[in-house]
């Protein structure tokens, strides 16, 4: 059977940045047999062959233990060799990974509830790329005899490897380009929650020099979301600033590749408003980030290049690569979720940080805090010498893709009618613009934008708002939500 049948039968399939479901529907031979699948597309390229390495981790969820399993049984049905780094971060499986020329699977379901997971694929030296799972989906894959038994669950999971600390490495990677002093007097609040990274966070914050607050720390999964906040986070991150000792506070999504960065006051920073301080921090000619990343990253100014893409690390891979090959260098990426990407490598002050063409949640955050230090100025400060554009988002939970994508296709045959029916030209004057490189995003006259998405992790509808104030986009915010409510 093609793994695509195998993603249409079991309802696993991929999203924006890996294959997700439900934990129910993620058995044990769904996802031995995806591991076949993208070791056999692997061997296919050159990249993997009997004998060869597969680096393996996951995060924090109840369900990730079992998939680990399912992925190593389907590892050495190949005849490779599974190597255990952990619950680790996903950037520091990767910086392993790739350094070693090794494949690699992450299992996390990153900010998504525990209820579901997924199986983050990666090749040898990078990202597994959209036309990488094009090609897996046409791999037919048959399980083998006697494995598995009627429920799908392996008769005899395996025992995992024992574990291969990466960890090491990725703090040196750190305190390497920025130095052991570079954060030296501040004091940073670390929020634990159930994030995989949370120690290691902890590790990286004092290795540059800083006092570390742990706070937070949960021993059941919370799905921490970097893009959409939640209510009781943006509580907490004030209740942590209050007593004014605090420099800021850091942490990250379940599997720590996305960051969340908040202020001395504990005002979050949205992802892309960070995207743009550590592109300039970093002098980066070419920055590559999806549609619906902050507009002030054009009107700053410094990059020479900037790519829009659609949303999802993938597609910012792509991108960033393709100007790293044009000669734009420093060549980054970055997200509205906050997760930053290097195509090539960066020096600064003779130091140089090497190439990680993945989600890496911590840079843009040292980078940010480092600047503000720089300049004289915390970071709200900082943030102050942007350019006056407003991000938020949010999403409209219990949507079902296929809904929300035939709303959204009724809405892209006549957008102006369709705006007005909605009630947005009422609330935001006439539509100037649309652009459909992900779901529909559409400017009004006066510049402000609502983009309407559906979710590739989960069944919910993304609504993305921009305006000149933050006032504004939380009214636009409330304006997209309560506009498409009636869709579900």
């Amino acid at each position: 059977m093609k793994i695509a049948q195998w993603m249409q039968h079991s309802g696993v399939a991929f999203g924006t940045s890996g294959a997700r479901g439900l934990v129910s529907a993620m058995k044990d031979s769904v996802c031995f047999a995806y591991t076949v699948g993208y070791l056999r597309h692997l061997a296919s390229l050159g990249e993997f062959a009997p004998g060869a390495s597969v680096a393996v981790a996951g995060d924090l969820r109840p369900s990730t233990p079992r998939i680990l399993r399912a992925c190593a049984a389907a590892i050495r049905y190949m005849d490779g060799v599974p190597v255990f780094c952990g619950y680790v971060p996903t950037p520091a499986l990767c910086l392993h990974a790739f350094a070693q020329g090794m494949p690699s699977l992450m299992v996390t379901g990153s900010h998504i509830p525990a209820d579901r997971n997924g199986i983050k694929f990666n090749r040898a030296r990078g990202e597994f790329l959209k036309p990488d799972e094009a090609a897996m989906r046409e791999l037919d894959v048959s399980l083998p005899d006697g494995w598995f038994d009627t429920q799908g669950t392996l008769t005899a999971p395996p025992d995992l490897p024992p574990v291969t600390d990466v960890v090491p490495g990725f703090v040196a990677r750190y305190r390497d380009f920025f130095g052991p002093d570079a954060l030296a007097g501040l004091k940073l609040g670390v929020y634990q929650h159930s994030a995989v990274g949370r120690d290691v966070l902890v590790q990286i914050v004092e290795a540059l020099g800083a006092t570390a607050v742990p706070l937070g720390r949960m021993d059941s999964f919370i799905p921490v979301d970097t893009e959409a906040v939640r209510p009781e986070d943006a509580a907490l991150a004030r209740e942590w600033a209050a007593d004014g000792t605090l420099d800021g506070i850091l942490t990250t999504d379940g599997d720590s590749d996305r960051p969340l960065l908040a202020d001395r006051h504990g005002a979050w920073l949205r992802g892309d408003v960070l995207g743009i301080l550590a592109a300039r921090f970093l002098a980066a000619r070419a920055v590559a980030t999806p549609v619906s990343s902050n507009t002030a990253l054009e009107q700053a100014g410094f990059a020479h290049t900037v790519q829009r893409t659609r949303i999802g690390s993938p597609y910012v891979v792509a991108a960033m690569t393709q100007a790293a090959g044009d000669g734009h260098e420093p060549s980054v990426g970055y997200e509205a979720n906050g997760g930053f990407l290097l195509a090539s490598p960066v020096t600064r002050g003779g130091r140089t940080l090497a190439a990680l063409p993945t989600r890496d949640s911590v840079l843009p955050m040292i980078c940010a805090l480092v600047a503000a230090r720089e300049a004289g100025t915390d970071l709200a400060g900082l943030v102050a010498t942007l350019p006056r554009r407003f991000t938020l988002s949010d999403r409209l939970k219990d949507m079902p893709t296929a809904r929300s994508t035939a709303h959204i296709a009724a809405l892209r045959h006549d957008p102006a009618q369709g705006a007005d029916a909605l009630g947005l030209t009422d609330a935001c004057g006439a539509l100037a613009h649309v652009d459909e490189t992900d779901g529909l995003r559409m400017t009004f006259a006066g510049g402000e934008v609502i983009h309407l998405r559906p979710s590739g992790n989960a069944p919910e509808l993304r609504v993305y708002v921009e305006a000149a104030n933050p006032e504004r986009a939380a009214q636009l915010l409330h304006t997209g939500l309560e506009a498409v409510s009636a869709w579900r």
